[in-house]
């Protein structure tokens, strides 16, 4: 949790990031809002057990994460209604490869050199941000189920009720769109940290 004595506007920033993050998972502003406050909350009173073994950020999001999945569990136990998530066409990526499946000549991606590098820097994870939201919101809403908060391909197809082959391509479908992006706004030395 920020020092109770630091910055308001990093408490400010912090809170609105987590908003962000909490309504592009549940769909619903106000269970965002009251898992944010709950995470807050929980934040807050455990904050002598924080001990500084994370940054501040991380550690808050990781109170958020947890209030999220509980929520979409609760969810699951009680099915919503169907939404549509295969938000980008089938074909849009179709012109990267020939007719055999391989790479276009013109489309091939660079070389992404020592992508573990790139983890470590936070301008990496702000440009990947950017490309997340660039991303059409359910198929980002997806992505983010299965890869930032953990949950398995069945219970991401029950609360959104989809089938398992409709998930694995829009997972497929993110992936594409984010490796494009993150190609071309961080791994393509030229064009590195560049505005979308």
């Amino acid at each position: 949790m920020p020092n109770p004595n630091g910055s308001i506007d990093e408490l400010v920033s912090l809170r609105r990031d987590m908003l962000k993050f909490a309504r592009l998972q549940l769909r619903d502003d106000a269970s965002a809002e009251d898992a944010v406050q709950e995470a807050l909350a929980a934040a807050l009173s455990g904050q002598k057990q924080f001990n500084n073994r994370a940054r501040p950020k991380t550690w808050v999001f990781a109170i958020l994460k947890n209030k999220i999945v509980d929520i979409i569990r609760e969810r699951v136990r009680s099915p919503s209604t169907a939404i549509a998530v295969d938000e980008i066409p089938e074909d849009a990526y179709d012109d990267l490869f020939n007719e055999k499946g391989f790479w276009q000549e013109d489309t091939r991606p660079s070389s992404w050199g020592d992508p573990e590098s790139s983890f470590s820097s936070r301008q990496f994870w702000q440009v990947f941000e950017i490309c997340l939201a660039h991303l059409p919101e359910n198929t980002a809403r997806v992505f983010m189920m299965r890869e930032i908060l953990g949950f398995e391909t069945e219970e991401i197809c029950k609360e959104l009720a989809i089938s398992p082959t409709n998930c694995w391509v829009v997972l497929h479908r993110a992936r594409m769109g984010l490796r494009l992006c993150l190609d071309e706004r961080w791994f393509n030395s030229e064009n590195r940290g560049a505005e979308l």
